[in-house]
Formats: C-alpha cells, structure tokens, sequence
C-alpha cells in the first residue's frame, strides 16, 4: 500500500500548525516535502524499510524531515506533531479550507472563542461574534460566513490533480493480472473535469470474480466486494471498479464515461435510428415488439469498442473529454470535431518560477527541467511584488531587471530558447504592479489577478488584456478549486478583447487552478483568442502537470494551432515580441 499521500498530509499539517505558531521559514520546508513526497514514484514505505537516508534522497527531503517521515512509518505517530496538536487542539485542516481563514487566522480564532472545527466557526459566524475579535470586522466575518458552505461542499470533492494518479496506480495494479483485457478510468475522471466524487474504474475480463479479488489487494481498505464489481478506500477517496464482459467493454466505456447529458443525446439518436444503446451494447429493434423487454433486446450491432458505437450511430469517435452535451454529437455527425491538442504537442512553457521569488529551484535547475522535457523553449517568469503578494515574496522593478540579466548568462550554457519575463500582478483597478520601461525589457510578461479575488472582475481583466506590454493573462479568474470560485468574469468580453490585443489566456495546469476552465477555454477560441498552456511551475518535478492543463483545454475544444506554446519558439517569439 503506497502511503505517500497520508504522510503528505502529515507534513503539510505540521507547516500549517507551525505557520499557526509563528515559526518562520520551517512551514515552507515542510510544505516543499510534503509536494515531492505525494508525487514521487516509489512507496515512501518502501523508502523507509531502507532507512532514513533513503527517504533523504527525494528532493527537498532533509534528514531532519526525513526522520519524521520514518518514525510516522514505524510508529503511526509524529511526535512532534502530536505535540502540535496538543498546543492547538483544532481540525486545521476543515478550517483552513474556509476562504480567508489561513494558519495563524485559526489560532487567533481558538485563542479569542474557542474554535476547533467547522461547526464552531459557522456558529462564531452565525452570533456576529467573529467581528468582535480584533483585526476582524463585519466584512471579514461576512466572508467567512460565505465560505463555510463552499468549504463542505468542496470536502466532498477530490482533484483531479490527486484522483487521476490514484486511478493510474490502480489500473496498473489490475493490468498486473493476466485476465484482465483493459482497463480504463471512467466517469468525470476520464472526461478529465476538474474535480470528481469518486474515482471510478472499469476493466473488461471474462473472468470478473478473479480480477475483483485481485483488486482488493491493492492498497487500500475494503469497502465492499462481489464477482463483477467492489469498492475500496484509498487515502479517504472511495474508487469503484465495474468488471464486464470483454465483448461488450466497448459499450459499458462509453456508457460509463458520460456525462449523462451526453448518453442522453446519444440514446436519443440511437431511437431515431431505430436501435437502441445501453451498456451491453447497440442493438436493432426494428422488428422488436417490445425493446424495453430487456437490455439485450433485438440483434446486436456494435459493443466491443466505443469506436463501433459511435460508427453504428453514423457519428465520429468523440473524445471523452467533449461528452459534455456542448454539440459534440452535432460536430461528430458532420465530420467536423476539433483534431484536439495533444499532450506531446506543447513545445514550452511561458510561465514557471525560481528560486530568485518563491520557487523551489534555480533558474538552472528550472532550464535543465524543461531540456528533460524535450521542450524548445522556457520562460522564467517569476513573482513581481505588489497585490497579493506578503511575506517579501515579489520583486522589485530592479531585481527583475536583475533577474533577467541572470536568466541570460544561464542561456548561454544551453541550446533551449529562454525568455525572460515576469508574472505582474493585477491589480483592483486593472493596472499592472510593474513599470512599464521594465515590462518592455522583458520578453513573455503574464500579468494575473493575485488579490480581490471575488466578485465581477470583467473591467479589471479587460484592462490588463489591453496593456500593450502584456503577452499572457495568467490564471484569470484566480480560482482554487476546493477553496475559493474566483472572479466572475464576461469570458466572451475577455477572449474579444484578448483577441484584437494578441494576448494569450491561459489555462494554468496546476491541479489546484485549472484556470482557465473547459468551458471558458472553448469561448475563448470561438472568439478568436490564443491560449496557452502553463504548468507554473515551482520545481523541475512540476512540469509533469502540463498533462491536467491539456486535457482542460481538450475539453474547452483547442487544437494545436490554437496553443501558443505549441507553436514552433520562431512564432512564439514573433508572439511576445522578443
């Protein structure tokens, strides 16, 4: 059973216990630990049974750290953090989830009233006694309020970022056994939505018996178990698998994949034609007396690959990410489906971070993770101070220039084409946190919203698009999934005004973002406006998310040409101008 996520966890609640504290600079090692020990490859038990030196080997892993780690593994317990806990009785975690209530708001929230948990914040909330706290007003116990509902609500959820590598460990674990024939994720998880509710796998074998006991060795806690189908927990997230018939593993795909929006377009079709789809199937039943007898009713047509289902209802493969119910089916029925971007089609990307703001590598560790890549191109493009940024995070005008001038000595040592840029913030009234002189110095400027992250944010949006200096809108509705909705925003005012300005928008990979959207991305492209792809990266392991930012941008309908950063480095560079 991989633990890597649990002692993830762990780490990532003794940073938020110490930040609640006031421990300086240690909340951030943890919280750099905790990213590389969730995404490593090997079983951090497997690590451990080889001491603690070998868990000091994944990046950002310290002995100190990795200790701990080996004594959680041994033992069940941290001492440390049990300490933590103790000093701070409260769930951190619930309560942080809120909008607003970070690490140290939680403790001052304990300290003044007595809050542990999300029910004694609702209650705090509900008696107008949060605004009696000092530092705390009407206004921010108003948004607190608000954000209790958001915060169960998204509990339920799990990101896409977390289930879709909890889904490829799983289906790798099935395609172990030799009966199992193939294995796919299904539901929401393979129309790669942002977030999903459970993580639901179908594998086609005739022998469903064997393969669902060999499914429940894997990892995880047994929730239920029969011949064809079971359930098992992992982490706190439930995922499900349906074994069916390998004959019809083709029709129980596309049934189970969804949306259900979609099936029901698709059945729809299917009746008019005088046949009738399921998941055992395509069937006629022209000559059928009664065809809801059964599911099986009438002669079969189609059901061993989605391909023959969609081919028996005159209709193009669709790709799992267009099941939405957006005209798919009236695109599949006229030949005119996007040719959909493809992971291997991103050639860059223009916007990651270093060390140099609040990265975790060099701008030389940054350049040798893009060459591991395979990419063509790179832009440095770290934080400027201004809103939305604390702690000393951003830089000023002269260590950009600064900056800029280290990127290209580092350039020099490489055949990558590396840009220089920066990542502006925007701020309330639309204006951008950098001196213009220093913006035109640099090559790839993205500009994103960092502060004021709620309510209509169409006309400040609008005016950065405008800024002659700015290439990129970065993450534009400053969304966190799980966390807060972000911006509302007029995507069809955006993507015009984007347009007619030659800025990209962006759809920021990282699996907490997403930002933008499916169904904004496909506005924007209707509207005529490039995209980019970005990972923002913090670390080299980080350029791996360029995979969730693709399929979001599958989903919004984008192809290849209309990706900035899957064009040649000689368009991109005629693009940001540099």
């Amino acid at each position: 059973m991989s633990r890597n996520a649990e002692v993830a966890d762990r780490l990532e609640e003794i940073a938020d216990r110490l930040e609640a504290t006031g421990v300086d600079y240690k909340p951030r090692a943890y919280r750099q630990a905790a990213d590389n020990v969730r995404g490593h490859t090997v079983a951090i038990e497997t690590l451990a049974a080889d001491g603690e030196d070998a868990i000091a080997e994944i990046d950002r892993v310290g002995d100190a750290i990795a200790a701990k780690i080996h004594e959680y593994i041994e033992t069940g317990e941290i001492e440390e953090l049990e300490r933590l806990r103790e000093e701070l009785p409260i769930d951190i975690e619930a309560v942080t989830r809120v909008e607003g209530v970070g690490p140290k708001t939680a403790a001052r929230l304990y300290e003044a009233l007595g809050v542990q948990d999300l029910d004694d914040l609702e209650a705090a909330a509900e008696a107008g006694e949060i605004q009696t706290v000092k530092g705390f007003g009407p206004k921010t116990e108003e948004n607190i309020r608000d954000g209790i509902a958001f915060a169960r609500r998204s509990h339920e959820r799990t990101l896409l970022g977390d289930a879709r590598p909890l889904a490829d460990r799983a289906a790798a674990h099935l395609r172990e056994h030799e009966a199992v024939e193939a294995v796919e994720p299904a539901g929401s998880l393979r129309r790669w939505r942002p977030t999903v509710g459970d993580v639901d796998l179908l594998a086609a074998s005739d022998a469903g018996a064997a393969v669902v006991d060999h499914f429940t060795d894997f990892e995880a806690d047994v929730i239920e178990a029969g011949t064809s189908k079971a359930s098992l927990r992992v982490d706190g997230t439930r995922v499900d698998l349906r074994v069916v018939a390998t004959n019809e593993w083709g029709a129980a795909l596309q049934y189970f994949t969804g949306s259900r929006d979609h099936n029901i377009r698709v059945r729809n079709r299917a009746i008019e034609r005088d046949l009738k789809v399921n998941e055992y199937g395509v069937f006629d039943i022209a000559d059928v007396d009664d065809p809801d007898a059964g599911q099986r009713v009438g002669e079969r047509v189609a059901g061993a690959t989605e391909r023959a289902v969609y081919d028996a209802l005159d209709l193009a493969f669709i790709p799992p990410e267009l099941r939405e119910d957006r005209g798919e089916l009236a695109a599949a029925a006229d030949g005119i489906l996007p040719d959909l971007l493809a992971p291997d089609d991103l050639r860059g990307d223009l916007h990651v971070h270093t060390d140099a703001s609040d990265g975790d590598a060099s701008v030389t560790e940054m350049i040798a993770g893009a060459v591991d890549h395979d990419y063509d191109y790179l832009a440095v493009t770290d934080h400027a101070t201004g809103p939305g940024m604390v702690g000393g995070v951003g830089l000023d005008d002269e260590a950009l220039l600064a900056l800029a001038d280290r990127v290209h000595e580092a350039a020099a040592d490489t055949s990558l084409t590396v840009f220089t840029g920066v990542e502006a913030n925007i701020a309330a009234d639309g204006t951008v946190s950098v001196d213009d002189d220093v913006l035109a110095a640099l090559d790839c400027v993205v500009a994103s919203p960092h502060a004021g992250l709620d309510g209509d944010g169409t006309d400040r949006l609008l005016t950065a698009v405008e800024h002659p200096e700015v290439d990129v809108l970065g993450h534009p509705t400053g969304r966190l999934l799980n966390r807060r909705a972000g911006l509302d925003i007029d995507m069809e005012q955006v993507a015009t005004a984007a347009a007619a300005h030659d800025t990209a928008l962006e759809v920021n990979a990282n699996p907490h973002r997403l930002d933008l959207r499916g169904g904004y991305v496909k506005q924007a492209i209707e509207a005529g406006a490039t995209i980019a792809v970005n990972t923002d990266a913090h670390a080299p392991a980080r350029l791996d998310t360029a995979r969730f930012g693709v399929h979001t941008a599958r989903r919004g309908w984008a192809e290849q040409a209309d990706v900035l950063n899957a064009w040649p480095v000689e368009e991109v560079a005629a693009f940001l101008d540099a």
